[in-house]
Parts: C-alpha cells; structure tokens; sequence
C-alpha cells in the first residue's frame, strides 16, 4: 500500500469524524436549547429546529464545506504533483559550471596550513637555521 493511499484514508478519516462530531453538536444543541430559529441549510432549504433537524444542518453544512475543499485539494495534488520520491534540486548534482565551488589555489591552501597563532604555539614558524 503507497504512502498515497494510507494518507488519503486519514484524511478522509478526519473527514467523517469531523462530520459525524457536527451532527452530534447539532443534535445535542436541539435538546439543550429550548427556542431556536429555523437554520437555512445552505442558505436555501430551510431546516426545522428538532434535534433531527440540527444534526442535519451541522453535518450537512460543515460536510458540504469541508467537502468542497478535500475535493479541490485531492485534484489539485493529483493534477500538479510531478515528484518523485527522493527527487529534489538540493539532492541532484548541477551541470553549471557557475555554480561548483572554485578549486583553491596553492597560495590560499598554504595559508589554511600554517598555525593561526594561538598561544601554545610560537610565532616565528621559519625552518630556516640562518634566520635571526
């Protein structure tokens, strides 16, 4: 089973979690609340206020909203996601020479070489037995 797939599934599963909870909401609002206005559902059918009524409109109205989006986002991934897995610019070695690093020179690898200088080491380094 493709990575894909299983994170489809959770999503989907967070989906009618989500859907099921508003419902519930829904109805036990109904139960609680004793004078409720006549909810739209979709701004269209109007819903009646009993318990049944409100789940309706919680599941259907956050269903229909949270549905449209997973939608759009399941065709935009599937429409534009070109990689592969383990496919990135940082990971594929470039061809442009403009790019890579200069090679150093001997001058600047001798610098790098020679001791900085710290207190332990003496700072006249010449090998040379006639210097004063």
């Amino acid at each position: 089973m493709s990575s894909g797939l299983r994170g489809q599934r959770v999503v989907v599963g967070i989906y009618l979690i989500i859907v099921a909870f508003t419902g519930v909401a829904g109805y036990m609002t109904a139960t609680v609340v004793g004078e409720i206005d006549p909810p739209r559902l979709l701004f269209l059918i109007e819903v009646p206020p009993t318990p049944i009524g409100l789940a309706v409109f919680g599941a259907g109205t956050i269903g229909f909203v949270l549905g449209v989006l997973l939608v759009a986002v399941t065709v935009v991934s599937d429409r534009f996601d070109d990689a592969e897995p383990g496919d990135s610019k940082a990971t594929t070695p470039s061809t442009d020479p403009s790019t890579e690093p200069a090679a150093p020179s001997d001058e600047s690898s001798q610098a790098t070489d020679e001791p900085t200088g710290s207190a332990n080491s003496p700072t006249d380094t010449t090998d040379d037995p006639n210097a004063p």
